[in-house]
């Protein structure tokens, strides 16, 4: 965390980004995970693309895009500066700009990344699924970055009331249409 948080100062207002529609928060989240757990094929190809935002497991909603949707959400996020285009192989190939864009850490993205795939999660569940873009020592480290990402203007994160019978609360992203939770 930054010092700005350790002295319980709110950052600057960043500009406010649109809502981002369930398409383009799935490209975005499949372009940081993928470049995490597949470098070797990063930055992704339309067609790569495609395949993560389709993929089945660890997806919350599943979705089933079609390549000219995929296509299109990438346009509007390069608009959005969230995707860069990068040139020099024969296929065009697309990387996240959702660090700079947002003026986040990687490990507030990494948890975003996962609030923007799998939806609402604990604390202690980001901790877990978030293992493959970011190691958190303690679940209290995840729960200060969300504390953070709630307290920005505009906020990124939100907590969720507790569910009855559950022992803790969800978090979930305030980058895209709010689903139901």
């Amino acid at each position: 965390m930054d010092s700005a948080s350790d002295a319980g100062e709110r950052r600057p207002a960043r500009a406010a980004l649109r809502v981002l529609s369930l398409i383009e928060q799935r490209v975005v989240a499949v372009l940081v995970e993928k470049q995490h757990t597949v470098s070797d094929s990063y930055p992704l190809s339309l067609n790569t693309l495609l395949l993560g935002c389709n993929q089945k497991t660890a997806r919350e909603p599943v979705i089933n895009a079609t390549e000219s949707e995929v296509l299109a959400a990438v346009d509007e996020l390069k608009r959005l500066s969230l995707v860069i285009e990068v040139s020099g192989s024969r296929v065009a190939r697309y990387e996240h700009n959702l660090q700079r864009v947002l003026g986040v850490p990687s490990q507030a993205a990494a948890i975003l990344t996962l609030l923007m795939l799998r939806g609402p999660q604990t604390a202690a569940e980001l901790r877990a699924n978030t293992e493959r873009l970011h190691r958190f020592a303690d679940i209290s480290s995840v729960e200060g970055f969300l504390d953070e990402l709630a307290l920005r203007e505009p906020p990124l994160v939100v907590k969720l009331p507790r569910a009855p019978g559950s022992r803790e609360a969800r978090w979930a992203q305030l980058l895209a249409a709010r689903p139901t939770w």
